[in-house]
């Protein structure tokens, strides 16, 4: 069929405007990228947009010049493998218990989860309930608490809603036991809206600080993030100190700005490397989630 005029403009256009929004989207992280290879001095200056205007490796030397830093490393990984891995075994099975049709208390179960959406605790309770738990200053506090989670559990149980119900029945007329027709089943059906909210938890853990400064006040499991804020908390800190002619000449091709960049570099690039190798499943676990027969 041979393309109307009216349809070619609207191509046009469409081409057009996903250019623009494209670039809008990508400018922020291309600046941060040329910013943390500028030079900290000259980039006080201003006026640095796609390219550094003066090369320097200084701001990543710095942030990989400390031992801290590598194990912050490793303990944000664990974190990340752990706590994504037991976050999704958990709230997926919360998800297969609240969508078993001939369990009573399925509906009641999924209004108590629901609740804990809108209402919590509170800091200063919850804080209270890790000191009771014996959870401060261990590596257990960071996946915890974060074993079922509600929101996830609902995008689950949609998908496994609609699932056939003929394969569960013939499991269970079969003889399995429900923890085996998870186990068999409903985990190979449904490995895209896992991988999905594999990638949700994964990128709620490895961004997550807030909790470590609340729950690790010895520092003994200090993340990556954790590390890196109080590394540049450090150097604005040394640049307001201008009589300190040790810390500037041992910073002087540092800023905040520029350290503040690599920083976001070195956080933001580990996702983005894994992101593409769980898109299929990302896509395709959400939208499939959310249609109902």
């Amino acid at each position: 069929m041979k393309p109307t005029i009216g349809s070619r403009i609207f191509d046009t256009c469409n081409v057009v405007f996903m250019l623009i929004f494209s670039f809008f989207m990508l400018y922020p992280f291309v600046n941060l990228l040329a910013l943390s290879f500028n030079d900290g001095v000259d980039a006080a200056r201003g006026g640095i947009y796609f390219f550094p205007r003066v090369f320097s490796l200084d701001s990543y030397k710095f942030l990989f010049q400390n031992d801290k830093l590598y194990s912050g490393l490793g303990i944000s990984i664990l974190r990340v493998v752990v706590g994504t891995t037991t976050c999704v075994f958990m709230t997926g099975l919360l998800a297969y218990v609240v969508t078993i049709r001939n369990f009573s208390g399925r509906k009641f179960m999924r209004i108590l989860f629901l609740i804990t959406m809108y209402f919590g605790g509170g800091l200063i309770p919850t804080y209270l309930l890790m000191v009771k738990l014996g959870l401060i200053n261990t590596f257990n506090v960071y996946w915890i608490p974060g074993l079922l989670n509600a929101y996830y559990m609902l995008l689950m149980a949609s998908y496994m809603e609609g699932l056939p119900e003929s394969l569960f029945e013939s499991a269970r007329i079969d003889g399995a036991s429900e923890l085996r027709i998870y186990f068999k089943i409903v985990i190979p059906v449904s490995v895209p809206v896992f991988a999905a909210i594999a990638v949700f938890s994964a990128v709620g853990h490895w961004n997550s600080w807030f909790d470590v400064i609340l729950y690790n006040s010895n520092g003994k499991w200090d993340t990556l993030q954790t590390y890196l804020r109080k590394l540049l908390l450090e150097v604005e800190a040394l640049q307001q100190i201008q009589d300190a002619q040790v810390a500037y000449s041992k910073y002087r091709n540092i800023s905040s700005s520029t350290l503040r960049a690599a920083v976001t570099m070195v956080v933001t690039l580990p996702i983005v490397c894994v992101y593409p190798f769980l898109q299929k499943y990302f896509v395709s676990g959400i939208t499939l989630g959310s249609v109902k027969g």
